[in-house]
């Protein structure tokens, strides 16, 4: 049990790891393309500035059209200026959610890579029986928070297996053929104990729930996969 919890904790401890690193890594690939994308963009006093160039290197432009024109490329010049700085805002807004969505995904992908693992660990152990609780009276059995409404026979076979479980016995099919009929196992047949055990299986109708909960033990018989403190007959 102590390896089982220190294997899940680093279990854990590698999946924060594996997140923290994937953040930093989306965090900095993102911050060098803000970085290049930002410094690709011209600058926004370029306009003006090279349209002063212009007017300084050409002394002829000095009359009333020539000034009013270059009136007009000021004005041209500050809204460029205007809309240049409202797409560095756009960029650095959709910048901000391409990181939010980047790293949501990031955290997504490894909740279902831990959430496989978890399914498949679950699938290699079975399903954990916490309480098996039998009704005889309503000819019912409660599994956990499941409840099976089976036949009689089955009830009663099922509460042979609990009964034998909790007194640490494995039947064969002849002794629980022997137990339900009042018989001497030597006078009763290991078929019939076998028919009543697949019956019961029928009734459970989950092959999964079924298969887990009663075992057949080579050469030994059969048993419930149940703590001994889980069962209740009533």
């Amino acid at each position: 049990m102590p390896g089982r919890i220190s294997f899940v904790t680093e279990s854990l401890r590698r999946g924060n790891r594996a997140v923290l690193w994937g953040v930093v890594a989306i965090a900095a690939i993102l911050a060098l393309a803000a970085a290049g994308l930002f410094g690709a963009l011209p600058d926004a006093g370029a306009f003006n500035a090279r349209v002063e160039q212009i007017f300084v290197a050409n002394n002829a432009l000095t009359g009333a059209t020539e000034i009013r024109l270059l009136e007009v490329l000021a004005q041209s010049g500050t809204a460029f200026a205007e809309v240049l700085s409202s797409y560095r805002v756009i960029i650095f807004i959709l910048l901000l959610f391409a990181t939010a969505l980047m790293v949501a995904a990031l955290v997504l992908l490894v909740t279902l890579i831990g959430m496989n693992r978890r399914m498949s660990e679950i699938h290699r152990a079975g399903i954990e029986v916490q309480s098996l609780r039998i009704l005889r009276g309503e000819n019912a059995v409660l599994l956990n928070d499941m409840a099976f409404t089976l036949t009689p026979a089955a009830i009663e076979t099922l509460a042979v297996l609990a009964e034998a479980r909790m007194d640490d016995e494995i039947l064969s099919g002849a002794e629980i053929e022997a137990v339900i009929s009042g018989r001497a196992a030597a006078d009763c047949d290991e078929a019939a104990g076998a028919t009543r055990i697949k019956r019961l299986r029928d009734g459970l109708g989950n092959q999964l729930v079924a298969e887990l909960l009663v075992r057949n033990i080579s050469r030994k018989g059969y048993t419930l996969a149940v703590s001994k403190e889980a069962i209740r007959v009533d």
